[in-house]
């Protein structure tokens, strides 16, 4: 006997979650099916809003609240033809029925909804620190979640110190939002790095965050919220009207094992390359399923672009027709105070502790031709497969032009380009936009000279081991670049002088480096040329500053603790 919900009705596809995946998947679902029966629940007041943008309300950016809501379900009903309910929570699905019980959040009533496919879309539930009755912790997630913290800061108390928990996207968004509000910020983070950032990476994002204002704990952790003030791990008490937890996210994976679906190694739903569950009615998108990755195996990616990819992507298996579900990469930018900081894969971090086998690239450009007047620096760095010479990540810091030499390598690692082959990308060129060498196609350059064994490198966190051993550091910098700073026990012999002085140390293992890494590949190149054994410090100096001082933030947060 059919079920009665069942009985005389069309197909109908129920999605748990709106925002980004949900959403996605509701409208183009309709676009490809006007007969469907389509309903949306979504546990939070606002079933579409820009949930990226909800920092910047904060901030002022985004002046107006409702610019950030962007359909209602007056509006979905009317357009599209779609069932879509608030302040509603999916509480438990029955898979052998396909029925999905929810619950109206104002009255408590309950109903169920039969379903012919169930899209799970719940999102992630942030992570939050022990707190007292009353304290005033916060998280952004929702619109509901924005409003409690604008009306927050309108309250007495509410604009004086702030904390935040969390050195990631949202924190460090938010660490700056408050700023600029006038709110004096004190951003905690458990590791010594931000944003996922590999050491040497972050630390230049550390001292501008404290350069503008931002006060940083590094290494320590918020142990409890209490009504004005945030004890940390090491029993320091800071005074505290708003905190801010933002200390990454939790997939919300309750309603998938309520129904019995399984779960990935990295705690999320577990789906096939069609986004199906191990229920074939059942899909799960966004922050709550595990996506293939392209680094290899199944990862949480809680990016909104990939959670809208893959909402049109379900609405088009669920119509019948062929997808391709690319592999995650993870490419992720973010405004840190006015520094632009960008990455995608894996850090050289991460995939040293997987136990990969990696080769690493710095190098630290101009935005554009040096000669144009306005040129930025940035810091670039690249993650590649020693075995296959595969783009395994990226991370770039500075303003100008990073946001598109990061689109550029996640485009050509999504192609299957190469580490090398980024040599032979072809990018459009003008002095007052790039170089004639971007700065894309000079990582090529010098990953390729890696692949081929044309040069040889040793990073900034070898050179103290590999001095021990008794390499000889050279330094061939001009000497108007020398008042910049010196890697102790470094020698100084400009390019231009190597012919006539390598005989002074015939015999033993040399290490070069110049500013940024060009000018010391030109000296290994003559020195091999001459018989010696050589190896080029990657990166130059900068990157070796900026190691050195993620060193010194490390130990300054080992002493404070």
């Amino acid at each position: 006997m059919p079920h009665p919900n069942r009985s005389n009705r069309s197909a109908r596809t129920v999605i748990v979650g709106g925002v980004a995946g949900g959403m996605s998947a509701a409208t183009r679902l309709r676009r490809l099916d006007e007969s469907r029966e389509i309903v949306v629940v979504e546990r939070s007041g606002a079933v579409s809003f820009a949930n990226c943008g909800l920092p910047y309300h904060v901030s002022g950016d985004i002046a107006e609240r409702d610019a950030l809501e962007l359909q209602t379900p007056e509006r979905l009903a009317e357009r599209f033809r779609i069932d879509a309910r608030v302040r509603t929570e999916a509480v438990a699905v029955d898979a052998a029925a396909k029925t999905v019980t929810v619950r109206n959040l104002d009255d408590g009533r309950t109903e169920q909804l039969a379903y012919d496919e169930l899209v799970l879309s719940p999102g992630a539930a942030p992570r939050r620190p022990a707190a007292d009755p009353g304290a005033p912790l916060f998280a952004l997630r929702t619109l509901d979640d924005l409003d409690r913290i604008i009306e927050r800061l309108g309250q007495p108390g509410g604009t004086g110190p702030a904390v935040v928990a969390g050195g990631g996207y949202i924190g460090v968004e938010m660490a700056d939002a408050l700023h600029r509000r006038g709110i004096a910020v004190t951003l905690v983070q458990r590791g010594t790095s931000l944003l996922g950032l590999d050491p040497e990476m972050s630390a230049p994002v550390a001292d501008h965050l404290a350069g503008v204002g931002i006060d940083l704990r590094l290494g320590r952790a918020v142990a409890r919220v209490g009504t004005d003030h945030v004890l940390l791990d090491d029993g320091e008490r800071l005074p505290a009207g708003l905190v801010i937890a933002a200390m990454g996210v939790v997939p919300e994976t309750a309603l998938a094992a309520s129904a019995g679906l399984k779960l990935g190694p990295a705690g999320g739903i577990l789906v096939d390359d069609r986004h199906r569950t191990s229920d074939p009615s059942i899909f799960a998108i966004g922050d709550a399923a595990e996506k293939a990755h392209a680094a290899g195996g199944s990862r949480l990616v809680t990016l909104a672009g990939l959670a809208n990819r893959h909402g049109r992507q379900v609405a088009d298996v669920i119509a019948g027709r062929r997808v391709h579900v690319a592999p995650a990469l993870g490419t992720a930018i973010v405004d840190a105070a006015g520094l632009t900081v960008a990455s995608l894969g894996l850090g050289e971090t991460q995939a040293r502790a997987e136990g990969r086998a990696v080769r690493i690239v710095h190098a630290h450009p101009l935005s554009h031709a040096g000669y144009f007047p306005g040129a930025r620096p940035m810091s670039l760095k690249l993650v590649i497969d020693a075995d296959d010479d595969r783009i395994l990540g990226a991370q770039a810091v500075g303003t100008d032009g990073v946001d598109t030499r990061i689109d550029v390598i996640a485009t050509a690692a999504g192609a299957g380009v190469t580490a090398s082959g980024l040599a032979d990308v072809e990018l459009a060129y003008a002095p007052q936009y790039g170089s004639a060498k971007d700065p894309v196609n000079m990582l090529g350059y010098i990953a390729g000279n890696l692949a081929d064994g044309e040069d040889r490198t040793v990073q900034w966190h070898e050179l103290d081991g590999e001095i021990a051993r008794g390499a000889v550091l050279l330094d061939v910098r001009a000497e108007g670049q020398l008042a910049e700073g010196t890697i102790p026990g470094a020698e100084w012999i400009p390019v231009e002088r190597l012919r006539e002085r390598h005989a002074e140390f015939a015999g033993r293992p040399v290490i070069v480096h110049c500013r940024v890494g060009q000018g010391a590949h030109t000296a290994a190149r003559l020195l091999t040329e001459l018989g010696h054994d050589v190896r080029n410090l990657d990166g130059g100096y900068l990157s070796w500053r900026d190691g050195r001082r993620a060193t010194e933030l490390a130990g300054e947060a080992r002493r404070a603790a």
